[in-house]
């Protein structure tokens, strides 16, 4: 559990830095410009890392239910061996499926240079293609891409099914699940629904509403889920939370 974790921590600095580095510099610059090949550049990295969080999280799912439903069998299964080959499954799988989608954008022509966007989307940038481009191939290509992560969802809804179903007879399983299953739902939760948000918003939401409210539709992904993850995970922990609930018993008096 802890090395997934560390892998979905890393996967956050991973994320960050296709974002704050250019967001930083354009704070600083009076001209916000970016070229095409760092546009593509930045998309990859964006969405590689929105994709990753969702593997990672499933891939975790599948922890817990072998750690709750078959305890006796976790050891042998989630060996090094496996638990390797899907940490890579959790990297691999959405860089290869994110170079699917943003190889063939290197091929459009464009006839718009303006983002209404903190930052560069695939999609977007297939939106600025000119009319004599064809883009049904992205259009399928996305939508594969948005069924194997319903896939990943739907992996996670099975392994709560069983979950739930072998907890309700032992107390034991209870407390275990109220210590591990329901930080990692909430960090899941929290996750899905800032992703979701920004994809429907992006593919059907009107372009009427404020640009700071745009801005902050396009990073909640980027802001929430990072700031809630290590809040979570590390209230769970009782080092860290004697320590946080010693700091603010200091405080309060």
């Amino acid at each position: 559990m802890y090395i997934l974790l560390c892998s979905l921590c890393i996967n956050g600095l991973y994320g960050t830095t296709g974002f704050y580095p250019k967001f930083l510099l354009d704070l600083l610059s009076p001209s916000h410009v970016i070229s095409y090949n760092g546009c593509l550049a930045q998309a990859f990295v964006m969405y590689s890392f929105a994709c990753s969080d969702v593997s990672m999280l499933s891939v975790m799912a599948y922890d817990r239910y072998l750690a709750i439903c078959q305890p006796l069998r976790y050891h042998s299964i989630m060996n090094k061996h496996r638990l390797s080959l899907l940490v890579c499954f959790s990297w691999l799988t959405p860089f290869t499926m994110m170079a699917i989608n943003v190889i063939p954008t290197t091929r459009l022509t464009l006839c718009g240079t303006k983002i209404q966007r903190l930052y560069c989307v695939n999609w977007v940038i297939v939106l600025l293609a000119c009319l004599s481009n064809d883009t049904t191939a992205h259009s399928v290509v996305a939508y594969i891409t948005i069924a194997v992560y319903v896939s990943h969802g739907l992996l996670v809804v099975w392994s709560y099914m069983y979950l739930v179903r072998t907890c309700q007879g032992s107390m034991e399983n209870r407390r275990k699940f109220m210590q591990t299953c329901v930080p990692h739902l909430t960090c899941l939760l929290t996750f899905l629904s800032t992703i979701t948000f920004d994809v429907m918003y992006m593919r059907f939401g009107s372009r009427n509403i404020p640009q700071s409210l745009q801005n902050f539709i396009s990073i909640e992904f980027l802001v929430i889920p990072p700031v809630m993850n290590p809040l979570i995970y590390g209230f769970k922990l009782t080092k860290v939370r004697n320590k946080i609930l010693h700091y603010l018993n200091v405080h309060r008096k």
